[in-house]
């Protein structure tokens, strides 16, 4: 004999049949089919007024707290515009475009996977992130690495400059190479529009670092051109760019908002979308690191301007002072000592040590190299 199959609504069905019978308890038919008295005279209600049996939906008739389509429609518009932005970012941009009753962030996240707008992301790592106590103590400054540009031969180089303490993007180019001149271009746009930095951080490649020093020791043409006009050129471990970390998570986020949704086919069009982006990121784009402010927020010009003439290198008097040679090499005590290349036509000045033998020398009192007497000609 086949199992007869039993289904919700048949057992309520025959906990009906059973109770219409006359001299039953209802309290004792309840406690064999395992269920609570009211459960059992609601059953008996429904179907003396001749409704299903089966599960009602639990949804509310209204809900209140439902986000309004308007408010609704107003975030997928705005995850559109802003394809890498979550709820929390979303959240903080529509309370500053004025809706004060913005969905939490939670709510904003469901909205999204409604929609089918939420792409998730992999799992972040807890770090510990130094920040600088004021504007324009530190900028970070990096090229992205080079991208093709569209069907063309020609490629990219985006390059950027970002304030350490704000986050604000101070500067992002569309470049075609990443050569010394062009560098010192935009800096000195920069600096004009901004003012200086008390010091300004990059990793050890071309054109500011190592790699821009034509080889040997001392200092690059553009970390000498720096150091003349009162701004420390820092660099991070080799190896290390964690050391410009900020930078180095901007470009992610130019990678995620420019460059998945753009193609790029000329270096104009490509400063089109990253001069928007700029905009966006600066004025309107929440920072979590800031507490969900925006970096143009926390950011304010440096009182100190550009000089459109470079000062001239002055030392204390007494100091030893010498030309560096096409070379990079100086001359002193008889004999010749490589500097720096960086530094050809500059004057530096040399300052004794306690070791009678060793002395330092400086350009305009940054330290490049130590000379001791005692080593064997070096040029």
């Amino acid at each position: 004999m086949p199992w007869q199959e039993c289904s919700v609504e048949s057992e309520r069905m025959a906990f009906v049949l059973a109770a219409q019978q006359q001299d039953v308890s209802i309290a004792e038919l309840c406690r064999q089919f395992g269920i609570s008295r009211p459960t059992g005279y609601r059953w008996l209600q429904r179907a003396q007024a001749g409704q299903p049996l089966t599960n009602h939906s639990r949804r509310p008739h209204a809900s209140p707290a439902q986000t309004p389509a308007a408010i609704e429609q107003r975030v997928v518009a705005l995850r559109h515009q802003h394809p890498a932005w979550g709820g929390r970012k979303l959240h903080h941009r529509l309370r500053a475009e004025g809706l004060i009753e913005s969905p939490a962030p939670s709510t904003i996240t469901a909205i999204l996977r409604r929609h089918g707008l939420l792409t998730p992301l992999p799992p972040r790592r807890a770090f510990v992130c130094f920040e600088h106590p004021e504007p324009n103590a530190v900028w970070q400054m990096d090229f992205m690495g080079h991208r093709p540009l569209g069907a063309s031969s020609g490629r990219i180089h985006p390059w950027s400059l970002l304030d350490d303490h704000s986050r604000f993007a101070l500067a992002l180019a569309a470049c075609e190479n990443q050569q010394r001149e062009l560098v010192q271009d935009l800096l000195t746009a920069v600096f004009r529009q901004y003012g200086l930095p008390q010091a300004i951080l990059c990793d050890n490649g071309a054109p500011w670092g190592l790699a821009g020093k034509t080889g040997g020791p001392g200092l690059s043409r553009l970390e000498a051109w720096l150091i003349r006009l009162g701004i420390e050129p820092w660099h991070g471990r080799p190896a290390h760019p964690q050391t410009q970390g900020k930078v180095e998570r901007f470009h992610r986020t130019i990678a995620r908002e420019v460059m998945d949704h753009q193609s790029l086919r000329t270096l104009a069009e490509a400063q089109t979308h990253f001069d928007a982006f700029r905009v966006s990121y600066n004025h309107q784009r929440p920072h979590e690191a800031l507490d969900h402010a925006t970096p143009a927020s926390r950011y304010a010009p440096s009182p100190r301007p550009f000089p459109e003439m470079l000062p001239p290198v002055v030392y204390a008097p007494g100091m030893h002072v010498q030309t560096v040679t096409v070379h990079g090499s100086i001359s002193f005590k008889g004999r010749r000592h490589f500097i720096s290349r960086g530094l050809v036509g500059e004057p530096v000045a040399l300052q004794p040590t306690e070791d009678p033998a060793v002395w330092s020398v400086v350009y305009c009192a940054h330290p490049i190299v130590v000379i001791d007497l005692r080593r064997p000609e070096e040029v």
